[in-house]
């Protein structure tokens, strides 16, 4: 039974790297000739960075093949394993499509080029053999100029029935130096009915205080409880959800341990700061959404009841999700409308 609700998950980081070594084999043999073998280009692909910059490098590597054509393509074999080895009742694909639009256009080409890009995502989404639940969030860039991002934004408006939010992507690193633009953009977004989530406070150079107010939830957002706490109480207030992705801070150079994520739940917990656990880049892990919440159990950086919690919070904060509650939740009120009690024991 589809159990798991995902909400922060790359188009481009969610292909395994097993498919994508076969996309290539098959298409682009050119791109892995480097590589004497399968295993060797695994190692590549899901070796942890130095840097988030580094890191976000290999996006490049999938956007430069998922095109109009090859989206199909990706799309199915993505969900088919959300589907079959994940569990996954609801999923939220958020991309950059201007970045799947061909490079060789004129910039205004490249913008009329994305609404195809919009539905083609969303036409391939809908499978009956896979029933998930499936909306898009539109990514604006950092690299990107401003009127790209205001056309992203205007394309969430026109297209709803795909669209759930925007979002702005591309290392937090590089946002002030913009911020009067996200800022802008957020605000219109917002006055237009379009949910909002944001890469922020990922890293400690990603922090920016003056955007929290526009989002609805926040990419990330670890260094709000590792380094500003007093923070926590306006997140609360404003019932923010933080969308957590352990591996990727193992990944990036973040952290040096996932156990210092212990200090980032207690504290959110303690303030009443909901968390949604995600895979950001399942494919880059080579990580599925399950192994997250084993990995965080195994490590002690939360019980079982706190895991429920989360994975009742990415339901509760999904921006296009219809029935309120996790699958779970729905069908035990159904069978057990008085929940017996469970005998406590000590693990």
């Amino acid at each position: 039974m589809a159990l798991y609700a995902e909400l922060h998950r790359h188009l481009g980081g969610s292909v395994v790297p097993r498919v994508l070594w076969r996309y290539f084999e098959r298409h682009s043999s050119d791109a892995i000739s480097r590589f004497a073998k399968y295993q060797e280009f695994e190692e590549f692909y899901t070796r942890p960075r130095n840097t988030l910059d580094e890191y976000l490098e290999l996006h490049t590597l999938v956007e430069s093949v998922q095109t109009v054509e090859t989206l199909p393509y990706f799309v199915y074999r993505l969900l088919r394993g959300a589907y079959i080895f994940e569990n996954l009742a609801y999923l939220e694909l958020r991309y950059t499509p201007y970045l799947r639009t061909p490079e060789h256009l004129s910039q205004s080409e490249r913008i009329d080029k994305m609404a195809e890009i919009v539905e083609v995502v969303g036409r391939a989404s809908k499978l009956p053999e896979y029933p998930i639940i499936t909306s898009q969030i539109l990514c604006m860039h950092t690299r990107l100029p401003y009127e790209v991002n205001k056309a992203i934004v205007d394309l969430a408006v026109q297209n709803k029935q795909y669209v759930c939010a925007i979002d702005v992507a591309g290392g937090d690193s590089r946002f002030a130096e913009r911020m009067d633009e996200w800022i802008e953009l957020y605000d219109y977004a917002r006055s237009r009915d379009i949910k909002t989530t944001a890469h922020l406070y990922e890293t400690t150079a990603g922090c920016y205080p003056q955007l929290l107010p526009y989002l609805m939830r926040i990419g990330h957002g670890i260094q709000i409880p590792l380094l500003y706490p007093e923070l926590l109480k306006d997140v609360a207030k404003r019932r923010q959800c933080l969308e957590v992705c352990p591996t990727t801070y193992l990944k990036t150079g973040t952290l040096q341990d996932i156990r210092q994520l212990k200090l980032v739940f207690d504290r959110c917990f303690d303030a009443g700061v909901d968390i949604a656990i995600c895979t950001d880049n399942a494919g880059l892990h080579n990580v599925r959404l399950p192994f997250e919440y084993e990995n965080l159990l195994t490590y002690d950086i939360i019980n079982f009841d706190q895991l429920q919690a989360c994975q009742d919070a990415a339901f509760s904060h999904a921006f296009a999700w219809p029935y309120g509650k996790r699958p779970a939740s729905l069908l035990n009120g159904l069978l057990y409308p008085q929940q017996p009690k469970v005998l406590a024991m000590k693990d």
